[in-house]
Formats: C-alpha cells, sequence, structure tokens
C-alpha cells in the first residue's frame, strides 16, 4: 500500500493572486515563482493571453504545512464550503485568553479583506471559535 507523502490544498478561485495573497499574510505563506522565472510577472508574460492569471500557489517557508494552489473557474461560490480551513491561534487557550487572542487575530484578517461571519461560544465540548471569509467569500475558522 503506497502511503501518501505530500498533497497540497485546492482553492477554486475568480482571482488566484488575490486569494493566494491573502493566504500568504494569513498563514504566513511564501509566493515563490514558477521554477524557471524570476517572478510572477515574467510568468504571466510568458503565458498566452486566455492563461494569465489561471493559477497561483504559495508555500510554508518552514515546509511543514501543505502547498496552497489557486485555480481560476468561471462559477461563482454559490453554496457553503464543504472543506475549510482551520486557523489555529488559540491552540491550548479556554475561556477569555482564547477569545482574546481570537478577536486579535479576526481584527488582524478583517484588515486584510476576511469578513467575520459568528462567534461559536464555547458550550462544554468545544472551545470557542470564529467563523470567517476569506476575499471570495469561502469560509474558515480561526480556532
Amino acid at each position: 500500500m503506497a502511503s501518501v507523502k505530500q498533497f497540497q490544498v485546492t482553492f477554486d478561485c475568480a482571482d488566484p493572486e488575490r486569494v493566494a495573497r491573502f493566504w500568504c499574510e494569513v498563514l504566513g505563506y511564501e509566493a515563490p515563482p514558477p521554477r524557471g522565472f524570476g517572478s510572477w510577472d515574467d510568468y504571466q508574460r510568458s503565458q498566452p493571453e486566455e492563461r494569465r492569471g489561471a493559477w497561483f500557489a504559495c508555500v510554508d517557508p518552514t515546509g511543514v504545512g501543505p502547498r496552497l494552489f489557486f485555480q481560476r473557474v468561471p462559477e461563482n461560490k454559490v453554496v457553503k464550503n464543504r472543506v475549510h480551513l482551520d486557523v489555529r491561534v488559540g491552540t491550548g487557550l479556554v475561556g477569555d485568553e482564547r477569545l482574546a487572542v481570537l478577536e486579535a487575530e479576526c481584527a488582524r484578517l478583517v484588515a486584510l479583506g476576511a469578513v467575520r461571519v459568528r462567534l461559536l461560544t464555547a458550550d462544554g465540548y468545544d472551545e470557542s471559535c470564529l467563523v470567517m471569509q476569506d476575499v471570495e467569500g469561502n469560509e474558515f475558522c480561526l480556532d
């Protein structure tokens, strides 16, 4: 049986570079240009007009997290994501201390273009988390 060594998370979106750059800021990722190119602009200029801006990718500079791949699709987002990212900023924290960390990160991400959707408060089983949307409306949680 083969074992998975690596995986990437793929986002369908209207503007791959915009969404990728948002997630780079959220996660501290980097967006090196494709192999053989000095910049993303150089790469885009090398593509036929209809393929320019069709995709963008970013990586964890530590090599620990998965590669994120963003691909342009013609349709708009219509329904709730079936899969989403949990941005783990409050790991190990509880109560007011956890809420303060979640709120601070929420404020930072709203300044980048994210939207705060709702706070899910601790219920005796799960700790509090914040449901948010990225710059194209994809749901994610601050956890």
